[in-house]
């Protein structure tokens, strides 16, 4: 484990290599599991902010579910996103090629939003689990990114490369850069 100021970094995240393969997956994450997407306090009003406006992406079963409850509880007692029938994701649609997508997303690259989507999305295969002192960052496998293992192998990206972005959106660049830096440090 690696501790960058309040986070304690899973060693996972430089040695696993990982890139996503939506041609070889067709976004299995955003439809597979047994709960929606973890949501933080902040999201749930981006979520009320940005409904309207990704309705036209949406099939109307995902509306009317969205309609009863934008997000709901799980189990564990945290905020997730809401299901269609049980199973994918109530933000998902699929393009013309079936892969399943986000909305939300899609929305921010049509530069309708400024919420790309639920930063636990945009961290995946990363689970980030807050403790009192300090935030645990995780890889968290899942056979169904078996494809990305191997294309981030092929690649030769490691995991905390290729979710450049996400991990300065949460935690800075300063904060990556720092991790980056141990990763060189442990590669000497």
């Amino acid at each position: 484990m690696i501790q960058i100021g309040d986070t304690v970094v899973s060693e996972e995240l430089l040695e696993r290599r990982f890139v996503c393969n939506l041609e070889a997956c067709k976004g299995a994450c955003c439809i597979e599991g047994d709960a929606g997407a973890p949501l933080n306090g902040d999201e749930l009003e981006e979520l009320d902010n940005v409904f309207e406006v990704v309705k036209p992406y949406l099939s109307e079963k995902s509306i009317a579910a969205l309609e009863e409850d934008l997000y709901t509880v799980d189990p564990d007692g945290d905020f997730v996103t809401q299901l269609v029938d049980g199973k994918e994701c109530a933000f998902v649609f699929f393009d013309e090629n079936n892969i399943s997508k986000c909305a939300i997303e899609q929305a921010y690259l049509d530069g309708k939003t400024s919420f790309k989507k639920p930063i636990s999305c945009h961290l995946f295969p990363v689970r980030l689990t807050k403790y009192k002192s300090f935030t645990a960052v995780n890889y968290a496998y899942w056979h169904i990114c078996d494809d990305a293992c191997e294309l981030g192998e092929k690649l030769g990206v490691k995991t905390y490369e290729f979710l450049k972005e996400p991990l300065i959106r949460k935690f800075g660049e300063e904060w990556f850069n720092e991790l980056k830096l141990v990763d060189e440090h442990l590669t000497k």
